[in-house]
């Protein structure tokens, strides 16, 4: 299996995210909505930071659970009920990525919406990961 991250010089700067991923492997794994579940099904978290911390180790455990690492991820679209917030937040937000699941950066969106399936929740992530 193998990811390679295209980002054309002619296009803006990819930061946070590659502009293309061509993936070549032999499963793929569909990774559902995660939000800032714990695992008694409560939203945790106050902060946009802290959802979006335990959403993206959610959706990492997923993948895990799957047999694949982070830098599997082809693809990744985030749901935000704020996205003037998330913009706010962006360079924290880009840290626990790199914490959590490095700089092998997939193809990203984020994506505003008017609310999400639990009220508390301001967060969510699916994803699209290629394993071998």
């Amino acid at each position: 299996m193998s990811l390679e991250r295209i980002n054309p010089a002619e296009l803006s700067p990819a930061t946070g995210f590659s502009h293309a991923v061509v993936a070549t492997g032999s499963r793929l794994v569909f990774l559902a909505g995660q939000t800032a579940l714990d695992g008694a099904g409560k939203v945790v978290g106050e902060t946009l930071p802290e959802q979006f911390e335990t959403a993206l180790a959610n959706l990492l455990s997923a993948l895990a659970a799957a047999g694949g690492a982070p830098a599997d991820l082809a693809r990744v679209t985030v749901y935000a009920v704020d996205v003037a917030a998330y913009r706010v937040h962006a360079a924290e937000l880009g840290r626990i990525w790199r914490r959590l699941a490095g700089r092998d950066y997939p193809a990203m969106a984020v994506i505003g919406v008017a609310r999400l399936w639990d009220d508390q929740a301001l967060v969510e992530l699916d994803g699209t990961a290629v394993l071998p």
